[in-house]
């Protein structure tokens, strides 16, 4: 086995970290639509996933490349710069988790390694080729081709089933919407469990462990693989709610939809090299899924608040990863204050999130939050059932038979 120096089996233990928040974070990716459907339970669902990330860490190599290859210069790079940007990558999970907002594990990660890399060796250590063709364009287009994708697949999907709404046909899209979700999990692992393979893989380079160039040791693609397993299983739930019940409200039908088209990219760009975003393609495809649906809605509100964390992730986790490593500059104690700053950050966020505990026991609870002004609007012009009768309704004009009757006309004069 390689030879570890103290900063790099802190390194690798941290990297850990950040892999086991990227799990808990983005369960919701594969699993928040089965579970609000009723097609999984809770745990059932988690578990099932856990598992099958596990298997698709060991499917491909690709995305680990592009982080520890590609994206920086790793000749420049020191074991500290490594830690500085997961520091920056996990404080903005564990922050957008306590929220519930779905934010992208991937660029938290790439923004905290950006940051981190330009403070340590300036703006020559990015490439900022490989970072506009395989981080930021993926990010933008991701979404909408796996909306557009899941909308049309919708609207297909209740075009050839017309009105079938038995049980025979929600018993089969349930099945098909555990089959997709299992596929959405796999793909996670081949694309999101890879990250921390090609951080890891960086930060062995940068210590000196292991050649550059070097593809991820089998025993760093293992280790990753657990720990975003074992993230995986203890479930995001706050997550899980915002994009199973928060965003939209989703038939099997649906979820299927969604699921099948945000597998399909997610497979295509790890097969490319892409460090795609998953929470980005599964975000899009359930909102296209919304709105495939006749009368479907997206909750805007929700939709919003997602978008803007998503352009925050990136500029957000630089500048923690850059401020990190200007301490950590300092010397062994400038990195161990960070190391105790992050500690104490994360045991904080947690206590907070105790106020208000989600569980499996009450992920699928309807929302808290507003429908927004939009939905809002659509709801209160959409016309009641035929055949119902509302029963406070009172009349504003009186009928013919409450009217008041008028008066008699006076008796003729008398005649003389």
């Amino acid at each position: 086995m390689e030879s570890f120096s103290l900063i790099l089996a802190i390194v690798v233990v941290t990297a850990l970290a950040f892999d086991f928040t990227n799990g808990f974070h983005d369960t919701a990716n594969a699993m928040a639509t089965t579970i609000s459907t009723g097609a999984l339970k809770p745990k059932i669902a988690v578990a099932m996933s856990a598992a099958l990330n596990l298997v698709g860490a060991f499917l491909s190599v690709e995305v680990a490349n592009t982080i520890s290859k590609g994206l920086v210069d790793e000749t420049g790079i020191r074991p500290e710069v490594i830690f500085a940007a997961l520091v920056g990558a996990i404080l903005w999970n564990l922050m957008t988790w306590l929220v519930g907002l779905p934010s992208s594990s991937s660029h938290a990660l790439m923004g905290g390694l950006i940051g981190a890399a330009v403070a340590s060796a300036g703006l020559g250590a990015v490439h900022t080729d490989v970072l506009v063709t395989k981080v930021i364009l993926p990010a933008v287009a991701a979404p909408l081709v796996a909306g557009a994708a899941a909308m049309l697949a919708t609207r297909f999907s209740y075009g050839i089933g017309g009105k079938a709404e038995g049980e025979a046909t929600r018993k089969g899209y349930r099945a098909g919407q555990i089959a997709s979700a299992g596929l959405v999990s796999l793909a996670h692992g081949t694309n999101d469990a890879q990250k921390t393979m090609g951080i890891i893989t960086l930060a062995l380079i940068a210590g000196g462990a292991i050649a550059p160039g070097s593809n991820p040791p089998t025993w760093v693609i293992l280790s990753a693989g657990l720990a975003i397993a074992l993230g995986t299983y203890i479930g995001g739930w706050r997550i899980i709610r915002t994009m199973g019940k928060g965003l939209t409200d989703l038939e099997p039908r649906q979820g299927f939809a969604a699921q099948t088209s945000a597998a399909t990219a997610i497979l295509a760009s790890s097969h490319l090299g892409f460090s795609l975003s998953t929470t980005h393609v599964v975000s899009g495809s359930v909102m296209g899924a919304g709105l495939g649906r006749k009368g479907g809605v997206v909750r805007w509100s929700t939709a919003t608040r997602m978008a803007v964390a998503w352009v925050l992730t990136l500029p957000a986790a630089a500048l923690v990863g850059a401020g990190a490593e200007s301490v950590t500059e300092l010397g062994d104690w400038g990195t161990a204050v960070v190391a105790v700053f992050l500690v104490a950050a994360s045991a904080t966020i947690w206590k907070i999130s105790r106020r208000e505990v989600v569980d499996h026991t009450n992920v699928v609870d309807e929302p808290a939050e507003p429908a927004g002004v939009v939905t809002a609007a659509i709801a209160a012009v959409t016309p009641p059932p035929a055949g119902t009768i509302t029963e406070d309704l009172t009349a504003t004009i009186p009928s013919p038979a409450a009217a008041e009757p008028a008066p008699e006309a006076a008796p003729p004069a008398a005649t003389v």
